[in-house]
């Protein structure tokens, strides 16, 4: 049989392929204004070529770390949004949601094996925990292969799954990035929220152009996978990299909930990092502000000493200083070792990036086709 999903671009109607001679005439779900995946097939046998359209096919890329508690009820909202979206034709019957089990040491990859076994799923292991972002990246670089487009999202089911349709709309549009920008953050605790704010207005003074109260909520088209693959960076914090390839983007506000189930696994430590990771990546900004300082500090002490001299002619008399001296001290020593210690962690991660270490393994996979979509 035909694909269903397949149509002439002329007519709207399906013509068979060369070794399919049953059914030659069938007609397809028509689809307004989509973005959509052509190839050139013959219409017939020794016929003139044609073009056939393909339906787009989605990825839904969700790390997880111990998520046991939460994973069942999420995928469960999840894969009944996704099977409205083929339902209603906005998508491909091959789309899938795919798992990224970031080293769990609970039952998470044993979830992700039972469902991968009865719905449309599919899984990655990584051999260690080897965090959000590098689980994202895995997820991109395995979801160029097999699908169109691509949408990464929480395991615990605070973005709000009706804002795929909207990021699907900016797509067919045209976007090739499409952010998910939470309008509220009620659902945070004061302190995370005021946390938050700073976070962001700290990475803008840095030059980052990463999208204002978003995460990891974002839709990627393949074009914009494979150039994010192209990025090798250990350490890459990919909110911060997707404005960085250039391509026409769109922003999606939608309301943030609370978590389904479990707690949060970003701690304080976690929380640093990240943070950390997002300065270095941003820019060199923060070691040319050190560089200014140092010359500011400099030209201050100078000053100082020529006013000092000044009115300790004019007054005929030297003035104690002995305080100030002490302070002085302190303040420059504090300057030098805070200089010391971010020029330290730039040349620490462009050590770590020379070594050119992977930056996952795979050890399991499930539920993948057997055929990918396309060739590296």
């Amino acid at each position: 049989m035909t694909d269903p999903l397949l149509r002439h671009a002329d007519n709207g109607r399906v013509k068979t392929r060369p070794y399919d001679n049953a059914n030659p005439l069938l007609w397809c779900r028509h689809v307004l204004s989509a973005r959509v995946h052509t190839k050139k097939y013959p219409l017939r046998r020794g016929g003139e070529y044609g073009i056939i359209t393909l339906m787009n096919i989605l990825y839904i890329i969700i790390p997880c770390y111990n998520e046991e508690s939460a994973l069942e009820l999420t995928m469960g909202v999840l894969l009944e949004k996704l099977h409205s979206l083929v339902g209603a034709g906005r998508v491909s019957p091959d789309s899938r949601v795919l798992l990224i089990d970031d080293g769990s040491s609970d039952r998470t990859w044993e979830i992700i094996e039972n469902l991968a076994a009865t719905d449309a799923v599919c899984g990655l292991k990584l051999s260690r925990n080897r965090g959000t972002q590098n689980a994202l990246s895995c997820g991109y670089d395995y979801a160029r292969r097999y699908a169109d487009i691509a949408v990464s999202t929480d395991a615990d089911l605070q973005d709000d799954p009706n804002a795929i349709d909207l990021m699907l709309r900016e797509f067919e549009n045209g976007a090739d990035i499409v952010y998910g920008v939470r309008n509220r953050r009620d659902v945070d605790s004061l302190g995370k929220r005021a946390s938050a704010v700073l976070f962001y207005k700290f990475m803008r003074a840095l030059g980052s152009e990463s999208a204002y109260n978003h995460s990891d909520y974002r839709l990627l088209s393949r074009r914009a996978m494979d150039a994010l693959a192209e990025y090798t960076e250990r350490d890459m914090f990919i909110r911060d990299v997707t404005p960085l390839l250039g391509f026409k983007s769109a922003v999606v506000q939608y309301e943030r909930g609370a978590r389904n189930a479990g707690t949060s696994k970003y701690n304080f430590a976690k929380l640093a990092k990240l943070a950390l990771d997002g300065m270095c990546s941003a820019s060199l900004r923060p070691v040319r502000l050190i560089a200014i300082g140092g010359i500011a500090m400099i030209a201050v002490a100078v000053l100082t000493v020529i006013v000092s001299f000044f009115i300790g002619l004019a007054a005929r008399e030297p003035i104690s200083g002995s305080t100030l001296v002490i302070a002085t001290i302190w303040f420059v020593g504090g300057i030098i070792t805070a200089g010391v210690g971010v020029v330290g962690e730039y040349a620490g991660r462009a050590f770590m990036e020379a070594k050119r270490r992977p930056r996952f393994h795979i050890e399991t996979e499930i539920g993948l086709p057997e055929k990918k979509r396309y060739e590296d």
